[in-house]
């Protein structure tokens, strides 16, 4: 990725004006960590900074980003998992533990602490995929949450808020007009709108113009991309020019039935990937990405709300996954305005006023080799190899539409080797594969298909060692909890 690419950002506060008051529009980006060899959270502070990135959504409180974080002046939403909303919502003490160890603990230090606007309670609880699993313990572990921000005094200064996903809401017609929450959903949605009015707390929410396109096959590419020659669509005279807006003014509705009509709406999530895919390339990425920014920014508002744009924006992603889940597609591990090294991916500009976005600087990779397969030997046995290498490494970027799905056999076996060998920090052993691999000194990227070289162990929290550290925090909040007698 060539480092002098140019790409223009602005996350400014725009004011929009409503008949009622005037309200300020903010931008700011998702970071999540979900990568075998992460950029170091130092790194990414300088690379959020250089780039005058002030807002920040986390998807959990890893102590490593919130240290990197503090004193950095980036206005902050903590996520809590949904594996935790169960204890959460059985226990008080957990909820008063968890907001001392991650609000409490960081926010008290001044002007060195982490400023934390919202507690995201769950991540898309209400995902479709996962069933009726965490409707039981959404609202409860929303209102402990809450119960002990008031106890810390922290309550004026931290929200509230549950991501819900782009599936929780629905039209039987494809229109507006007929939106509504999902009938499972429906009885815990009330009570969880009733809980963010009381509490003044906004609805999270993400909006995928790339899923409607990509699972529906009446939304067409210039409708997803802002394009002006898309076809309109028309609803109870209402004209909706892309995706965007119709996705948005079907959740107004939802919110309007449910008896929530006035409720602020943030976009939690939204983005549109770069590979892995069909039309998930960059240059696409970069169209939807101006698209959305013209559109933000020129404070239009949609049809069922004009002049009245969502409150604040977080565009998704910040950096590119590679253990994200691919249940949903390949392209979930390609999200990122950046690749996983902090490089700029393209071109686009974010709104007036706005410098050039910065790339992460003096990032230290392995060393520049590569595994690939010997072409000297028999290789009747290589896709066998390729496809276990893949059960563990990242190849989605082999999938059809994505970036490396048309270099020829067996150049698509060395990418399935090289994707194994770096996620194993570049062990002689791990480029083995029966006599099959090779290693290289001679770069084998092929036009649009890159073969990476991972960041140096130093330089990230390895694999095997940023799992522990993750898993083990709450695990041992839970057991230092039971050992104290607290119910769950």
């Amino acid at each position: 990725m060539s480092s002098n690419l140019s790409l223009v950002l602005s996350f400014l506060l725009a004011i929009s004006s409503s008949s009622c008051s005037s309200r300020a529009q903010a931008m700011g980006v998702n970071w999540g960590t979900t990568a075998s060899h992460p950029l170091p959270p130092a790194k990414v502070v300088e690379l959020l900074k250089s780039n005058n990135i002030t807002k920040i959504k986390l998807f959990d409180a890893d102590p490593f980003v919130l240290n990197a974080l503090s004193g950095s002046k980036i206005d902050l939403t903590i996520g809590i998992p949904n594996s935790m909303l169960r204890s959460l919502n059985s226990s008080k003490k957990a909820a008063e533990s968890w907001v001392h160890d991650n609000l409490t603990r960081y926010s008290s230090d001044g002007a060195n602490g982490v400023r934390i606007e919202y507690i995201a309670v769950g991540d898309e609880p209400f995902l479709q995929s996962y069933g009726e699993q965490f409707y039981p313990f959404v609202v409860g572990a929303a209102a402990n949450i809450q119960t002990a921000l008031i106890q810390a005094k922290l309550a004026n200064e931290v929200k509230v808020v549950v991501p819900c996903s782009s599936d929780a809401f629905q039209s039987d017609s494809g229109l507006p007009s007929k939106g509504h929450f999902r009938p499972d959903v429906n009885k815990t949605m009330i009570e969880l709108l009733k809980f963010l009015t009381r509490h003044r707390s906004p609805f999270f929410v993400t909006i995928s113009p790339f899923l409607s396109y990509h699972q529906t096959k009446n939304i067409s590419l210039d409708f997803a991309l802002f394009k002006e020659n898309a076809r309109p669509r028309n609803d109870s005279h209402k004209i909706y020019k892309n995706s965007f807006d119709l996705s948005f003014d079907t959740l107004v509705n939802a919110l309007s039935i449910a008896g929530f009509p006035q409720m602020d709406i943030v976009i939690a999530k939204i983005g549109w990937p770069t590979d892995g895919a069909a039309n998930a390339t960059s240059y696409i990425a970069e169209t939807f990405m101006k698209g959305l920014m013209d559109h933000l920014h020129s404070k239009s508002g949609t049809p069922l709300r004009p002049r009245d744009p969502p409150i604040e924006t977080y565009i998704f992603s910040l950096l590119d996954e590679d253990q994200r889940s691919i249940t949903s597609g390949n392209f979930e591990r390609h999200w990122g305005v950046f690749t996983f090294d902090g490089q700029a991916k393209y071109n686009v500009h974010f709104g007036q006023g706005s410098g050039k976005l910065l790339n992460a600087q003096n990032v230290e990779y392995l060393s520049s080799k590569w595994c690939v397969v010997n072409n000297n030997i028999d290789l009747s046995n290589a896709t066998a190899s390729a496809l276990e290498a893949c059960s563990v490494a990242d190849c989605s970027a082999l999938s059809p539409g994505g970036s490396c799905y048309n270099i020829r056999w067996p150049g698509n076996i060395s990418y399935a080797f090289n994707s194994y060998y770096q996620r194993q920090d570049q062990k002689a052993n791990s480029c083995g594969f029966g006599g099959l691999g090779l290693i290289t000194t001679v770069d084998p990227s092929v036009d649009n298909c890159r073969f990476s070289v991972e960041l140096k162990a130093s330089q990230s929290i390895s694999s095997l060692g940023y799992c522990i550290v993750h898993w083990m925090i709450p695990l041992m909040a839970t057991i230092l909890l039971c050992f104290l007698g607290v119910s769950f």
